[in-house]
């Protein structure tokens, strides 16, 4: 027994702490097992995750898997200690994703990757899961938590998420039945959710110098408390609509509207969205008045330099590249081109339903949206009217 003691003691102090991590998997279990209910079967803790389908009330049902991240939204979690909002941030944005398909979520995988376990982050991070799994009506079966010293910063983690739902195959939604004179409805964000922080990391807290703390301009909330608001889970609203009245649905995260509301349309239809339809929130014009992000040291002069360099890349690549979002937003030093506002952040638009001309009323009533667009002929792409 003493050399079993022993070997726990070299483990910890190489920066893995097994008891801990026991210890704390114990203290979680009636947070895990609110989620459950009776599909959920085993003890938890197992080697694998347990859940007894039934869908009696499907003809063909179809599983829907989806795995994501929360990104660099955990820079502003580590910043301001509070980690109870990225977890539910993690399940609501993998509901989401699932949800366009015409998805219900049925069971939630977590992983949690630290340098060092601590009690009261896993514990936040956990009550974050559970809360948005319950809202869901999601279980959550299963998880990882791996402390890998040396592989993250001091005090910092890393989260992934794994869901599966299920769906009645001829209630998929797939946008085959899209045409041109359909309504593009917009279901508003709350803030940015989980897509846009590394460059609105730089534009607040390194180009306007502000911190965490600090209160965001015209606003009652800090920086820290606007860009930790929760990604919304729309799956309720949505659910509330009657089968076969949405023709496509985009969740608009990474790609905002420009580079989302492509995945939901046939190739001969456009996405036209009228961009004075909705009140873009005031974070996102902060962003952009606030984005001529120089590097440390560069010089004010460069502009045309830089508008030169971005044309380039822009004729050398295929379509909007990721590449001009990284030479324009990140090193260059002129205001963010609205259009690129449009494929880095929602906009304040998180999700976007698609429906015919005659159910536009109805349905916009369901989802409280708004109606920001029309699908017109086209190649499959996103056209934005300013």
């Amino acid at each position: 027994m003493k050399s079993v003691g022993r070997k726990k003691k070299a483990y910890a102090s190489a920066g893995v702490d097994v008891d801990l991590g026991n210890r704390l998997k114990r203290r979680i279990q009636p947070l895990v097992r609110q989620t459950h209910g009776s599909q959920v079967l085993g003890k938890i803790g197992g080697f694998g995750g347990l859940f007894r389908a039934q869908f009696r009330d499907m003809r063909e049902p179809v599983l829907v898997a989806s795995i994501d991240s929360v990104g660099t939204k955990l820079k502003i979690a580590f910043a301001t200690n509070r980690h109870d909002t990225v977890g539910a941030d993690l399940v609501n944005h993998c509901v989401n994703d699932i949800a366009v398909l015409g998805a219900r979520p049925l069971f939630f995988l977590d992983y949690i990757g630290c340098e060092k376990l601590e009690a009261r982050v896993f514990d936040q991070l956990l009550r974050g899961f559970s809360r948005a799994c319950r809202s869901a009506g999601c279980a959550l079966i299963g998880g990882e938590t791996a402390q890998m010293p040396g592989m993250y910063r001091k005090g910092e983690y890393d989260l992934a998420g794994c869901i599966v739902g299920v769906v009645d195959r001829e209630k998929i939604i797939d946008g085959r039945k899209i045409k041109p004179g359909d309504t593009i409805l917009g279901l508003l964000s709350n803030g940015l959710h989980t897509n846009g922080y590394s460059l609105a990391r730089k534009i607040l807290l390194e180009k306007m110098r502000l911190k965490v703390s600090s209160r965001l301009p015209g606003s009652t909330l800090t920086v820290g408390e606007e860009l930790l608001r929760v990604h919304r889970n729309y799956r309720p609203l949505l659910a509330k609509v009657p089968a076969g009245l949405i023709k496509g649905l985009a969740h608009i995260t990474g790609g905002g509207l420009i580079d989302n509301l492509p995945r939901a349309l046939p190739e001969s239809c456009d996405a036209v969205i009228e961009t004075k339809r909705w009140r873009v929130p005031r974070i996102f014009q902060i962003l952009q008045r606030n984005g001529d992000v120089a590097e440390p040291g560069e010089s004010r002069a460069a502009p045309s330099a830089r508008k030169r360099q971005s044309r380039q890349e822009r004729t050398e690549g295929a379509g909007r590249s990721s590449r001009l979002i990284q030479s324009t937003a990140l090193s260059g030093v002129e205001r963010i081109d609205p259009e690129e506002m449009y494929q880095v952040f929602n906009m304040g638009i998180g999700m976007v339903a698609i429906v015919s001309a005659r159910d536009t009323v109805k349905v916009t009533s369901m989802l409280k949206a708004k109606q920001i667009g029309r699908i017109e002929r086209g190649s499959g792409k996103t056209r934005l009217v300013f």
